[in-house]
This record gives structure tokens, sequence and C-alpha cells, in this order.
């Protein structure tokens, strides 16, 4: 039995193609695939994420963060993707734009995981080229900003080869694996595309 509301998304038409990959808002039937690549990538990603609650892989808690997600979409918040491969729709990662600010600001924050066997084959790159058209082009943001651990020198080739630039060094910006962690802070403007 569930106890919460199903929420519809604005999200349920937006797909998002690229050469190799396409970007769509996750939905309830993809929480397998979803538990498996998270499960079989969990060493992988642990590293670089919040601590992982007990019931992480849980359908519950899937289904309490595409609520979430709806209401993020429908508020336009925020907007969450899943990345599937093209050729066979396989989930790949995820990657989302959280915490937009309109107003005089017009920003958000990106975010991004890929599966461990999936990681450096430049799927990621493409998932995040998408991404930024998305924000700059649909949503028509100034500026979107992005932060990675110091040590995390595959998200910082990343987002350099995405033309993001550099901005300094926040201390104790994020809660990862269940402490403080200084990060480095990133940016891209929407005339840094033209």
């Amino acid at each position: 039995m569930r106890l919460f509301r199903k929420f519809s998304s604005p999200s349920d038409k937006v797909i998002i193609t690229g050469n190799r990959v396409y970007l769509r808002a996750p939905i309830e039937k993809d929480w397998k695939s979803y538990q498996e690549i998270r499960a079989l990538s969990r060493d992988f990603l642990v590293p670089w994420e919040p601590t992982w609650p007990i019931d992480a892989l849980a359908r519950d808690l899937y289904l309490r963060n595409l609520n979430r997600y709806a209401a993020e979409w429908r508020d336009n918040v925020g907007h969450s993707f899943f990345i599937f491969r093209n050729q066979d729709d396989f989930l790949l990662g995820g990657i989302s734009l959280t915490n937009v600010r309109w107003g005089v600001s017009q920003c958000g924050t990106l975010g991004y995981w890929i599966g461990k066997p999936y990681a450096r084959e430049g799927y990621m790159t493409e998932a995040l080229n998408l991404i930024i058209s998305f924000c700059f082009d649909n949503l028509r943001l100034h500026r979107i900003e992005a932060a990675c651990l110091p040590h995390n020198e595959a998200s910082q080739r990343l987002l350099r080869r995405a033309n993001f630039t550099e901005h300094g060094y926040a201390k104790k910006y994020l809660k990862i694996r269940g402490e403080w962690h200084d990060h480095l802070l990133f940016s891209l403007l929407d005339e840094d595309q033209k």
C-alpha cells in the first residue's frame, strides 16, 4: 500500500536525445533497472555521494523520490533525468538540475552519477552537454553551477571539457559519506556557449 500521493509531472513528455544517449525523467517502471545499476556500482559511487540510507535501493524510497522529482518539475525548481543508451534503452546513470533559482539569479546546480561499467566511456560527457542545452535553450537559465571533491579528477575533467570555469574552493561545502567535505566550485554561463 502506498502512503503517498502520486503526482503527475510536466516531465512526462520531455525526452532529450543525443547521438548515443537520451535523457528522460525517471518513472515507476525504471525502479528495477535503477536498483540493479546502483547496487552494482555502490562501491564506485559511495566515495562521491551523501551517505546512502539503509533503504537506498528500496522501491518505497524510489517512489517517494519520484514524487519529489515531479513536484520539483511542476514548480520549476528541479529537473531530474535518467541517462539511457539509445541502442537498447539501458539505464546508465542519472543527471539533474536542482536548486533552480529564478528572478535576478536564473541559476541552477548540476549533479550526476554514472554506473561503474559505463564510466569513462563518453556517456556522461554527452549527457552533460544535453542537459546544458536544456538549461540554456529551454529553461533560459543564465548560469549553471557544479561542485566536486578536490580529489575527484574525473569530475573535474568532465566539467572542464564542457567549458565550466573553476571559481573557487568551498570549505566544508557538502556532507559526503556523513562528513563535511571541501569542494571545488565550477560554473558555466549561457554566453560561454555562444
